[in-house]
């Protein structure tokens, strides 16, 4: 099978979690425990904290909080940052921040949807333009789970911030952790990342946050992550996600380049066969490439697909039962693209040849279904 729905979820790190079930097999303790035993498993989650927070942020200026994943983390900026007045976002967001936006209104808080352009990408002045004085958070994802698009988060949170210092701006990172080299810009406040995307196990995540902003649980319980969110740590999550993103980051840079190359002779593959129309733009992130085969139903092709080896996505997993995507839909594509979209996700174990020969499977079995169509 040639896997290319990374975006989706990614094959678990064999190192990371050989080397994190070990230790959590030796060490089980509740990290609790008023023992040695609890002590040294409350060190083990110390320790792999600070490694993850490394890898993006000074841990002088930021502070990480572990989730389930990274809808919680999300969820838990949207909710405890956008508490009065209004809130602003992107009509391109995940739907964990799309939906607990719109979630707000019931919460008494007015929330505020800019329009994203043709690539997915917020528009900078329209979202400045819904940020006043009552606006108290704002959220926009740093690359877009369904184009690939990258939002300049740093100048955008420089620019909300100009205009109303008080505001939290927070960013759905989960599809640039890992991926983007860099760091989480200053002005950002809260930053949200999950481990199943870097090959982490799925149910462990995180939120970072800049130090020094109040922020009220989201979880009560035990008083588990400094208070913010109650409950046993996933100890076994915990540290698989932070030796993925270790093994992640340690190659970054050069991944970038290799998955960049592939990225871009599928794309010229699938532009030049004439079949489909390429929707991610080419400064995006190079592991979302996501096309459209106008004509045809793209959850027909995609079962095609994976019948004849080929695993690809119509885009967010997340949102798997709509009729079809609604960030594309903003973007402002007519029904007939939307109906035949399909999102290509790499990741650094994608094989060139692979992609290569994944990319004719695809332009063959599309010109297959539109002649039996026609």
């Amino acid at each position: 099978m040639i896997y290319l729905d990374n975006a989706a979820t990614t094959r678990p790190d064999g190192q990371a979690l050989s080397r994190a079930a070990e230790e959590a097999f030796q060490h089980y303790f509740n990290p609790s425990a008023r023992y040695g035993g609890g002590f040294l498993v409350h060190r083990l989650i110390e320790e792999a904290r600070s490694r993850l927070l490394a890898s993006v942020a000074s841990a002088e200026n930021y502070e990480l909080e572990f989730t389930s994943g990274g809808t919680e983390a999300d969820n838990h900026a949207v909710f405890s940052g956008a508490r009065r007045g209004n809130a602003v976002t992107s009509a391109g967001e995940h739907s964990a921040v799309y939906e607990s936006f719109v979630a707000l209104r019931g919460r008494g808080v007015e929330p505020r949807f800019a329009p994203v352009r043709r690539d997915g990408s917020v528009d900078p002045e329209r979202l400045l333009s819904l940020v006043d004085e009552k606006t108290t958070f704002v959220s926009v994802v740093h690359v877009n789970n369904e184009t690939g698009a990258i939002n300049e988060i740093g100048a955008l949170a420089q620019a909300v911030k100009e205009k109303n210092p008080r505001c939290v701006f927070h960013s759905d990172g989960v599809q640039a952790f890992g991926k983007l080299p860099g760091k989480i810009p200053p002005a950002v406040d809260l930053y949200s990342v999950s481990a199943h995307k870097i090959g982490g196990l799925k149910g462990t995540g995180a939120l970072i946050r800049r130090k020094g902003l109040a922020l009220p649980p989201y979880l009560f319980g035990g008083g588990q992550e400094g208070g913010l969110r109650s409950g046993t740590e996933n100890v076994l999550g915990i540290l698989a996600f932070s030796y993925a993103a270790e093994r992640k980051f340690g190659a970054i840079q050069g991944d970038h380049v290799r998955v960049d190359g592939i990225a871009r002779r599928t794309r010229a593959r699938l532009e030049e066969s004439g079949l489909f129309a390429v929707l991610s733009p080419e400064n995006g992130s190079p592991y979302i490439l996501t096309v459209a085969c106008e004509g045809v139903r793209g959850e027909v092709l995609q079962r095609m697909l994976y019948d004849r080896g080929v695993a690809v996505g119509t885009g967010s997993a997340c949102s798997s039962k709509k009729p079809h995507s609604r960030i594309i839909e903003a973007c402002g594509y007519k029904k007939s693209v939307l109906d035949g979209v399909l999102r290509l996700s790499f990741s650094p174990e994608t094989a060139e040849d692979e992609a290569a020969e994944a990319a004719e499977i695809l332009c063959n079995t599309a010109k297959e279904l539109k002649e039996k169509l026609s």
